[in-house]
């Protein structure tokens, strides 16, 4: 295949290589830019491109499982086509069946880098979560597709229950995307700043003095139930709260990751 020179010039930009090893590169690989780039890799003479302040908040998020553990990855970009590529979700699978096996996500850091110069996109490995599970425990994961890849990935492991529930608690959290699982775990800070910023918005709307400490605690129980995970409605049954669900079980662990958080 043919090339021109502001191919050369364009695999230049890409890739930081001399003009020169660019042509050679591009004549060697009948003129394909992605493979010249990888070849230019291989032989020490691409320059990482400094894209580390751009932007990456597209990307794909996989879940991977091997006995005894499961595991979250994200593998971020800049847009939703690097983010669709079939090999890019492919790799982001990869990723987490090798961290749920116990490996590392530098074991891939070769595959990430090419990404890096043939997509030319701030690429890099995001949130990684690995979950440990104990003989006895259930588990179960949520993973929501969207243009074939995905995008949020819920890990909920019970003690006691049984599968239906820890499927139907991964489902909810992803739809409420609580940030905690109960209560104790929100930072107290946090709490008070709230209850401080709806005790003065209480007493703005001109509320009596004696109801102000109850309506106060109504609207921090609401803002809990926007956060915790316990406190979340059922996304089967929105009367029922995950609480309410769990009966005698217990959540052991959770974990979530979704583009964008």
């Amino acid at each position: 295949m043919p090339f021109t020179a502001k191919d050369v010039q364009a695999l230049r930009q890409a890739t930081g290589a001399g003009m020169m090893d660019a042509k050679r590169a591009l004549e060697e690989t009948d003129g394909d830019s992605d493979a010249a780039g990888k070849l230019l890799r291989e032989r020490g003479l691409a320059k990482s491109v400094d894209r580390a302040d751009r932007e990456n908040t597209d990307g794909v998020v996989a879940i991977g499982q091997a006995a005894g553990s499961v595991a979250i990855v994200e593998l971020k970009c800049e847009t939703d086509f690097s983010a669709k590529n079939p090999d890019f979700i492919a790799a982001t699978q990869d990723l987490a069946d090798t961290v749920a096996s116990g490996g590392s996500v530098d074991a891939l850091k070769d595959r990430i880098d090419d990404f890096k110069v043939t997509l030319k996109e701030n690429i890099e490995v995001g949130r990684v979560e690995k979950i440990d599970v104990a003989d006895g425990q259930i588990v179960d994961t949520y993973l929501h597709k969207q243009d074939g890849r995905g995008v949020n990935a819920v890990v909920v492991v019970l003690d006691g229950g049984n599968a239906e529930i820890a499927h139907d608690i991964a489902v909810s959290a992803a739809f409420g995307k609580p940030k905690y699982l109960s209560r104790d775990d929100v930072p107290q800070a946090d709490v008070d700043e709230e209850r401080a910023t709806l005790e003065g918005i209480t007493r703005a709307e001109g509320k009596p003095e004696q109801a102000i400490e109850k309506i106060v605690e109504g609207r921090l129980n609401a803002w809990y139930k926007e956060r915790v995970l316990l406190e979340q409605p059922n996304a089967k049954d929105d009367k029922q709260s995950i609480t309410q669900l769990l009966g005698d079980a217990t959540i052991a662990r959770f974990a979530q990751v979704y583009i964008g958080s």
